[in-house]
């Protein structure tokens, strides 16, 4: 089943600017679907309407059939939304903030008690409840969030930037809960992402959107097959080393700024193993320092830079 469907969604707000340019996409009941986009991409915009707390332009969006603003009422029982800023009352204690969420939604005293008592449980979070919420640390935070936001049981769960400021051993661990979360529960999980190894790792689906409009959709695979060539990679020991040795390159072969990633230069073979031959002779000939050069498979950090690289500023 269909779990959210948008189509050709446009959003203009007073000022003239133009959010959403005609938006299409379908997310499927029960997968973990990530959507990507630079900043100003409109990933904002797009989240407060389908949580319904903005009205588009026009266009459409519905949630399991329900076209979400004819019956706002009964969709915002489907869903929560974790926003990057948490939602929890560091003054209360953890079972404080649960209660208070289970009597926020009208939700019957047993049935909150056994949900708080579930979820505790669940996310781990036992060994928290003798301490004040305000001295958990930020991914404890994020975790409880996420748990509060569990306690009315939503059809969809939506999070933005779940996992912004983490260190990568509590994104792993996020990203574990996040399978868990949709695998026990069955929940939908919608969530918007910088980190695009996290969403090549975690989502069924990704879609990419660039000034307000889709420009693909599809399984993470058929992302990376996109391409459907190599790249060329020269690794440096510094980003100022990779940077300086980008401008010379140019002239030996075909590269733009968004070609520099950190410390590497990762391109295109635009034509085949000529390239790494002809870049392989002139960093030697010339005394560049480099790391290794090779070729690699693409990526979805190769589709995404590739898709929503502005040509102009290259």
């Amino acid at each position: 089943m269909t779990a959210i469907c948008v189509e050709n969604l446009v959003k203009t707000y007073k000022s003239g600017v133009q959010a959403l340019t005609g938006l299409s996409f379908t997310v499927n009941e029960g997968e973990i679907f990530a959507l990507l986009g630079q900043n100003g991409a409109g990933k904002s915009t797009l989240i407060n309407v389908l949580t319904t707390y903005l009205r588009p332009t026009s266009g459409s969006v519905s949630m399991f059939g329900k076209d979400i603003y004819r019956e706002t009422a009964e969709i915002r029982t489907y869903i929560s939304c974790v926003a990057q800023r948490t939602s929890i009352d560091t003054h209360l204690s953890l079972t404080e903030n649960m209660i208070f969420q289970s009597k926020l939604y009208k939700i019957p005293k047993s049935e909150a008690k056994k949900r708080m008592e579930l979820l505790v449980s669940y996310f781990g979070l036992e060994r928290y409840l003798k301490y004040p919420v305000s001295s958990y640390s930020g991914g404890v935070r994020r975790r409880l969030d996420i748990a509060l936001n569990m306690m009315t049981n939503p059809k969809v769960l939506f999070l933005d930037e779940p996992t912004v400021g983490m260190d990568i051993q509590s994104r792993i661990a996020m990203w574990d809960m996040m399978k868990k979360i949709r695998a026990d529960f069955g929940t939908t999980i919608f969530l918007t992402t910088h980190y695009l190894e996290e969403a090549n790792q975690l989502c069924d689906t990704i879609c990419i959107m660039k000034n307000g409009k889709e420009i693909i959709q599809d399984t993470p695979h058929a992302l990376c097959e996109y391409l459907r060539q190599d790249m060329l990679e020269i690794s440096f020991s510094s980003k100022e080393e990779a940077k300086s040795c980008l401008d010379y390159l140019k002239n030996v072969i075909t590269l733009e700024n968004s070609d520099l990633r950190h410390d590497k230069i990762i391109t295109s073979l635009k034509n085949g193993r000529a390239d790494l031959e002809r870049a392989n002779h002139w960093l030697l000939d010339n005394g560049i320092p480099f790391l290794g050069i090779k070729i690699i498979g693409s990526n979805i950090e190769d589709v995404f830079i590739r898709l929503t690289a502005d040509k102009e500023a290259c």
